[in-house]
């Protein structure tokens, strides 16, 4: 294959329909006391999905199939809009530039990773994002947006904002944006009962995020 990744996104009206969400693994370990020592093994979630239920007739079957053969099963990633969580901010609402802030100014930087943090006041998660959806990116610096193509750039196969100056010392630099979760295939085999689909069974189709 050419890339193990294809900037392509999963049918959309099959992916709304879907569930699953943040996957972490931590050990646990039970003393004799009944006191608990948690550890975590990964730094970051990984998602996990189930595309079947958004399968509702079987025109869009085929199309499942279709996108299924062209990744070559588990070969190739893609990307999936996770409909609760694919804003800057929440799913209702229009990305503002103000949304996120993904660095501080050093008066020499240009570029920086676009990033979504999770929760505030005891341990906040920043998350990597790094497939926003082309043309959704706004940034803006103390405050200020910038205009995308003169100020700014953003590549969508990456996530890297790079500015065409650098920021001063201490500047808040902010963006926000629409953003798709990098899957892949986590099965090589689509088992497709079409009597039970017909009478109401839904296919299995898992997903899993990547790092592309």
């Amino acid at each position: 294959m050419a890339s193990d990744f294809h900037e392509v996104r999963f049918p959309l009206d099959v992916s709304l329909g879907s569930r699953g969400g943040p996957v972490r693994r931590t050990d646990i370990v039970t003393l004799a006391s009944g006191r608990e020592h948690r550890n975590s093994r990964w730094a970051h979630s990984r998602r996990r999905y189930d595309a079947g239920l958004g399968i509702r007739t079987v025109d869009a079957l085929h199309v499942v199939i279709a996108f299924f053969e062209e990744r070559r099963g588990r070969l190739v990633g893609f990307r999936f809009r996770d409909r609760a969580d694919w804003r800057s901010g929440p799913p209702s609402r229009e990305p503002t530039p103000l949304d996120q802030r993904i660095g501080t100014g050093d008066g020499a930087s240009l570029a920086f990773p676009l990033v979504k943090t999770y929760g505030a006041a005891h341990a906040p998660y920043v998350r990597p994002i790094v497939k926003p959806v082309g043309g959704s990116v706004r940034v803006a610096v103390n405050g200020v947006e910038q205009p995308v193509g003169t100020a700014f750039n953003c590549d969508p196969t990456t996530g890297l904002v790079t500015l065409a100056a650098p920021p001063p010392p201490g500047a808040a630099v902010t963006a926000g944006y629409a953003f798709d979760v990098p899957v892949r295939f986590d099965t090589d085999e689509l088992d497709i009962d079409l009597s039970a689909f017909d009478a109401g069974a839904i296919p299995q189709v898992p997903l899993i995020e990547i790092v592309p």
